[in-house]
């Protein structure tokens, strides 16, 4: 066994022996929920500017504490960006690059062993689909998108055995089967059972809704709660997929062969979608009023975040899949309670995934482990002074490696089909080959490839990413400084764990402050003249 597996399974194993003394209390130190929705963009609420309000609850924390609204997952597929959310490392570092590669993980520690080590007990209510497993933590309630425990009950029985009949594809009836049946309502049930019975210990509550990923359908009161013609028109239709490359060309013939009614109902599509959103923003209220109810609030930090975006029909495209849009990569980040002041000016820095980790780090009076990338926002959440250089940019990535598949492939439809019951994955060798990296800076959105081939985007005057102006002169100053960022953030992104010691010649320096870099830059933005 190598030296990384055993270091990696040794820290697995300290997680899931712990068992917290008997009485043990640090009420100084947080009760944290982490809530994390599945495939939610950015943007579709009042709060950011959305026409429809589907997220008052949500809106209502933003307003009462901060809601980071330029956040990025560090890759769009659940799997990656969920082990980025639990270790604080971007995907080329974990190693995780697709969703079938759970065991593959590569980190010190992560957020539920500091939580252990912190004298927090644990839980898992709802969505896993990580490495975690039942003995990493104290209460486990896992559910997948056809359902979860039932313990003999025939209604959600019933209704699991519905999810598992739709295909994953888009309902154009309401759900037949009422609110307490939903996965949402399910969870968060398990989550008020988890905060009942935790004692005098401070708690850490992972409560993980598997929706609004598809299938895209919900009950009343939901269904129809904002009408097709409500909704608002796309960025773009399949008449477009012209312009874009042949992965998304692919893509959509896939999802085509698999499930010809998707496009067709993309209004009712995104009228669910939106429904979802809802349903699931009643739940948050009802967990926040439960823990009001005892008198807990004070006491606990609640951050709301998803895994990533979805593509919300644009191209005629449901999901995700090939490429790095700034639906499926960019993501809310909410968070509200216990040590949070309102500041909107921090809003507008640029955040990550991988930032939620170290900031609970430090949320629980824990040491950053190594080999941790994210950096913790805490100061920012407070109110204390930070350098904004820090968060000046972010970055991420799609992709398996090697070539792209093309039409001389002649790749056939079938090999997205799922084994499981799904019409189609989305995510297969197709859609995923290459590797894409992008960083977002100011205004500004460079996607860069392995083949030298380049995205420029003016997200303000261009936010449905159109109009490429990659390599024209207008934009050459532009395009440059994004291209040390991209280099930058690539470099600062891989690591050598272990560090040490093996021996006093190799072991890192890492950040002791917060993780943040700039405060040891000795120059400006790079690119800057400054040997080290």
């Amino acid at each position: 066994m190598q030296r990384r597996e055993f270091l990696k399974l040794s820290a697995m194993a300290a997680a899931g022996s712990h068992v917290p003394m008997q009485g043990q209390s640090q009420p100084q130190r947080p009760n944290v929920i982490l809530f994390v929705a599945d495939q939610r963009t950015f943007g579709l609420s009042k709060a950011t500017g959305y026409p429809l309000d589907t997220s008052p609850t949500l809106d209502r924390l933003q307003q009462q504490g901060i809601g980071f609204e330029r956040n990025y997952c560090t890759m769009p597929l659940c799997v990656p960006s969920r082990i980025s959310m639990l270790t604080g490392r971007w995907a080329n570092a974990h190693r995780v690059r697709n969703n079938l590669m759970t065991s593959e993980a590569y980190f010190e520690k992560d957020i539920c062993q500091v939580a252990h080590d912190q004298g927090y007990t644990t839980a898992l209510c709802g969505k896993n689909h990580t490495y975690l497993r039942k003995d990493h933590v104290d209460f486990w309630r896992e559910y997948t998108h056809t359902g979860g425990p039932h313990t003999n009950n025939a209604q959600h029985a019933a209704f699991d055995q519905y999810l598992q009949d739709t295909h994953y594809n888009v309902m154009d009836k309401p759900t037949p089967f009422p609110v307490e049946a939903q996965l949402p309502y399910r969870i968060v049930s398990d989550a008020i059972e988890f905060i009942d019975n935790a004692g005098q210990q401070p708690f850490f509550a992972q409560v993980s809704v598997p929706e609004p990923h598809n299938p895209e359908q919900v009950p009343a009161p939901y269904w129809n709660m904002f009408p097709s013609e409500s909704i608002p028109e796309r960025c773009a239709g399949p008449d477009k997929l012209k312009d874009t490359g042949f992965r998304m060309q692919w893509e959509y013939r896939m999802q085509q062969d698999a499930s010809p009614q998707t496009e067709p109902l993309w209004r009712r599509y995104l009228s669910n979608y939106m429904g979802m959103l809802r349903l699931i923003d009643d739940q948050i209220q009802r967990l926040l009023h439960h823990v009001d109810t005892r008198g807990l609030r004070d006491n606990t930090l609640f951050l709301f975040t998803s895994d990533h975006g979805d593509a919300l029909m644009n191209f005629g495209l449901g999901h995700k899949g090939a490429d790095l849009r700034e639906t499926v990569t960019h993501t809310p980040l909410i968070f509200n309670g216990h040590g949070v002041r309102h500041n909107e000016k921090v809003q507008q820095a640029f955040t990550s995934m991988a930032d939620i980790m170290p900031t609970l780090c430090e949320v629980m009076g824990a040491d950053i482990p190594h080999g941790v990338q994210g950096r913790s926002l805490w100061p920012l959440l407070q109110g204390e002074s930070y350098p904004p250089e820090e968060f000046r940019s972010i970055y991420s990535s799609v992709g398996l490696g090697g070539l792209y598949y093309t039409d001389e492939d002649n790749v056939p439809y079938n090999i997205a089909e799922d084994p499981k019951g799904a019409a189609f994955d989305e995510l297969n060798k197709v859609t995923l080959s290459g590797n894409q990296k992008m960083v977002r800076m100011g205004d500004w959105k460079l996607v860069f490839d392995m083949m030298g081939y380049g995205q420029l985007y003016n997200l303000k005057a261009d936010p449905c990413e159109l109009h490429n102006l990659f390599n024209q002169p207008a934009h050459a100053k532009e395009q440059a400084s994004l291209m040390a960022e991209l280099m930058m953030w690539f470099m600062r992104t891989e690591d050598s764990l272990p560090t040490g010691p093996q021996n006093r010649k190799y072991q890192t320096k890492w950040s002791t402050k917060h993780n943040w870099y700039a405060p040891y830059r000795k120059s400006g933005p790079p690119p800057a003249a400054y040997q080290p």
